[in-house]
């Protein structure tokens, strides 16, 4: 079974926790795959990782327990062959409007006659060519996340989930508040009360859908809503996090040091002076 479906379906009332790979950098990706995330985003759309960066961030995370997802940049065949080739058994796609737009998302993962994806016999995906099984039974080990990011979207999401090939459907809060007229407010009132109609829609049709929140508290926000799958953060935000954090403490304690060294010198030099 498909690594990420498997985590779906063991989780139980605990729902996974991952986190987005923004650096693109595959140290940082392995640093985090330890710290003991359970499946982490490896992203294309609005990171700076070309083919040859996946591929190294795929191997990076092998050691850890992170499962990865890569994120491809469009609902393009031609990438999605190239990333499936790399070895990717899951991916999401960004932005999907319809049902239409879903079923040619499967179709770029699955091989004819099912689909369209291109047919090579030596890849990373197929152990390069030593896996003589690969061709006939890759369709059955892989994940489609599509990304369910607007208002429209939002109100077509029973039609997306009734898709053959739809694994899973992933809320994208700060495109979904953008399209609502509340860009940087994903906690807005109006945001969260459609999150909930999406996760209610997918529940129905039995399809898994998750999302992420910048912080462990817009999290348990999303996790009380009754998302399946939730994210926190990045690993970017979380080093610049940690960062500014530290700095400010430094920062603060400097403040308190100065104090303290010049109210005692003042009082030692009253006190000397009486």
């Amino acid at each position: 079974m498909n690594a990420f479906k498997h985590l779906l379906k063991t989780a139980g009332s605990h729902p996974p926790v991952g986190t987005w790979i923004l650096s693109a950098d595959p140290l940082v990706a392995e640093a985090i795959g330890h710290a003991g995330f359970e499946w982490g985003v490896l992203d294309m759309e609005h990171a700076p990782a070309d083919m040859m960066d996946v591929v190294h961030l795929l191997q990076a995370v092998t050691s850890t327990r992170m499962v990865p997802v890569v994120r491809v940049p469009w609902n393009d065949p031609v990438t999605v062959k190239r990333v499936l080739d790399a070895g990717a058994t899951s991916v999401m796609f960004p932005f999907i409007e319809s049902a239409d737009q879903a079923q040619r998302a499967v179709a770029a993962t699955r091989y004819p006659p099912r689909g369209v994806r291109g047919v090579v016999g030596m890849s990373r995906a197929s152990r390069f060519g030593t896996n003589l099984q690969y061709l006939t039974h890759a369709d059955e080990g892989l994940c489609t996340i599509v990304q369910i990011e607007t208002p429209d979207a939002a109100e077509r999401a029973e039609a997306i989930t009734t898709v053959d090939g739809v694994d899973a459907v992933f809320v994208g809060p700060a495109d979904l508040s953008a399209a609502m007229g509340h860009i940087a407010h994903p906690a807005h009132p109006q945001v969260l009360d459609l999150m909930s109609r999406i996760v209610q829609r997918c529940k129905r049709a039995g399809v898994p859908v998750g999302t992420v929140g910048g912080t462990p508290d817009a999290v348990a926000q999303y996790r009380a809503i009754g998302f399946d799958f939730v994210a926190v953060g990045s690993d970017l935000g979380l080093m610049m996090r940690g960062a500014m954090n530290a700095l400010s403490a430094l920062k603060t304690q400097d403040v308190d040091i100065v104090h303290s060294v010049t109210v005692g010198t003042l009082t030692g030099a009253t006190s000397h002076g009486s």
